[in-house]
């Protein structure tokens, strides 16, 4: 295999986004770059091209829209107050009730949504003024909706997930799913814990017991919304309907819900519409030009190199597991989610699944490191979030996020080494031996 293309792709690549190229067109523009060294330049635009338009021939792929439209009606309908108060029942008796409120709700709204940015956004932008009235320091409360925000993408049903059986080579949607609960459920508690020692240190107090009555409507007000991940799941594993025809469901039923709430005006649809056109045409092109990069470092050898550059190391896959987890660490920081799954699923499956390292076990390794990457300095889109809101700079938040990242990294490293915890579930149902 010839070596100069792959080095032609790496440093037109880096070389764009250091630039400041929007990293969907630094990925086409790459692509191209490199299959010009090994082709004439209409054939080289014509390949790009064409790898494109096939990459985003996909049924699977219709359910980004739909579960983008369902998470921005969810947004907008009243949602996220339920969530808040189902949660103040489940852990308003912790230290710090308000914190450990934020990060269950985030975990709850975040499933519903399928976005970290919109659990930042709607649950951070509706308990920051309720924790600044408790005399909570805004950059204890910027860092836990910023640590939490992303525990919804692990739990279904996830986007995150869908790029990746697409981008691997079609994984079931159905074992991701089922795989992601747990892992999810782990992150949010790894949250939970290092906040929980944070609020007694400073003196954050649990909430006042609620009424009985009180718990029992805030529960069967939150049920409806909750309801949504019962709805798809159920379908999607029971087979009633496949994970594109349960994404239209769920827009059905988000739907039906914001009119029982009366929360969503008719004005409300338009920009929902608008919404979802964009974040679709956003990720669109984002997968159908990382499909074409895919396939210039499949000629170019580049699964291959790293494949030997590891095994160099070792052959061990717990190794290489680890060494897989420093790089996803490190550069997540600099990637967004979908980009980082749809460039380093090409570049490590491979290698993973060749020392024995399940696809679905990898998908939710993948995704767990870059929730973590959107939440960490210098680019995480969470992290500017949720100082924004909390109108704190980052360099303050940073102090309070280290012992709650410390605390989700060693998740991470449970959810690496205990591969049961992602394969129980889909081997319970059957979608794996």
């Amino acid at each position: 295999m010839e070596a100069s293309p792959a080095l032609i792709l790496s440093v037109a690549f880096i070389g764009l986004m250091a630039i400041g190229v929007p990293i969907s067109h630094a990925t086409g523009l790459a692509a191209i770059a490199a299959l010009l060294s090994i082709m004439p330049p209409m054939p080289a635009l014509s390949v790009t091209a064409q790898r494109i338009a096939t990459g985003l021939d996909s049924f699977a792929l219709l359910a980004i829209p739909f579960f983008f439209m369902a998470g921005s009606i969810m947004n907008r309908g009243g949602i996220a107050r339920r969530l808040i108060d189902c949660a103040k029942v489940f852990v308003g008796w912790m230290p710090g009730a308000l914190a450990q409120i934020t990060i269950l709700a985030n975990m709850m709204f975040g499933t519903v949504s399928g976005s970290a940015v919109a659990a930042a956004s709607a649950i951070g932008g509706t308990m920051q003024p309720l924790k600044d009235k408790a005399g909570y320091d805004p950059a204890f409360s910027a860092a836990v909706n910023i640590s939490s925000c992303p525990t919804g993408l692990l739990i279904p049903p996830s986007g995150a997930f869908i790029v990746y059986s697409l981008v691997s080579g079609g994984t079931s949607i159905a074992a991701l799913f089922l795989a992601g609960y747990l892992p999810g459920i782990l992150m949010g508690i790894s949250v939970m814990v290092p906040v929980w020692f944070m609020a007694k240190k400073r003196g954050y107090l649990p909430m006042p017991p609620l009424p009985m009555r009180e718990k029992v409507s805030a529960i069967l007000s939150a049920l409806p919304s909750l309801g949504l991940i019962v709805l798809v799941i159920g379908g999607i594993v029971g087979g009633i309907f496949t994970a594109t025809e349960g994404s239209a469901i769920a827009v059905v039923y988000s739907l039906v819900l914001a009119g029982i709430y009366r929360e969503l005006r008719l004005t409300d649809l338009y920009r929902i519409i608008v919404d979802t056109i964009e974040a679709t045409a956003v990720v669109s092109l984002m997968i159908g030009t990382s499909l074409a990069m895919a396939y210039v470092m499949s000629l170019a050898g580049i699964p291959q190199l790293i494949g030997d550059w590891i095994t160099a190391i070792s052959d061990n896959k717990y190794v290489a597991l680890m060494l897989v987890n420093i790089v996803l660490l490190l550069m997540g920081t600099f990637l967004d989610l979908t980009p980082g799954i749809l460039i380093f699923t090409p570049i490590f499956l491979p290698v993973l699944t060749h020392l024995g390292v399940d696809p679905v076990h990898f998908g939710v390794i993948l995704v767990f490191n870059m929730c973590l990457g959107i939440v960490s300095p210098p680019t995480g889109s969470a992290l500017f979030i949720g100082c924004a809101i909390a109108k704190v700079s980052i360099e303050r938040v940073t102090r309070p996020l280290i012992p709650i990242f410390l605390s989700t990294s060693f998740a991470l490293l449970v959810v690496t080494y205990v591969p049961a915890l992602s394969l129980f579930l889909p081997r319970l149902f059957g979608f794996i031996k």
